[in-house]
């Protein structure tokens, strides 16, 4: 078994493989520098629908580009409210309800 030897030196480091004190540590090759953190648009197109409450209303998903994660939330439940409620109009609509018809029995 080797012993250890209480006189002997450590190595010196390789002057090239130790980073100069004043100089920060690289990341490594060309790295670029982070981009500051913020909202950022997606870009998602959004095709109109025709139906212009539906189109008003998909058109608001865009105001969550302009704010931060957690303003998405409520930009979102806004919207799917307004499509609920827009939906739920289509059975309010006046006229004949379809299979309504008189039953003339004698």
């Amino acid at each position: 078994m080797d012993e250890p030897n209480p006189g002997a030196e450590w190595p010196e480091p390789d002057p090239e493989a130790v980073a100069a004190p004043d100089e920060p540590p690289s990341d490594g090759p060309d790295v670029p520098p982070e981009e500051p953190a913020g909202p950022r648009p997606l870009g998602v197109a959004v095709t109109p629908t025709g139906h212009p409450e539906v189109d008003g209303r998909l058109a608001r998903l865009g105001d969550a580009d302009h704010l931060a994660v957690g303003g998405h939330l409520a930009v979102y439940e806004d919207v799917h409210r307004g499509l609920r409620t827009t939906l739920a109009s289509l059975d309010q609509q006046p006229g004949p309800r379809p299979g309504a018809q008189n039953d003339n029995r004698s």
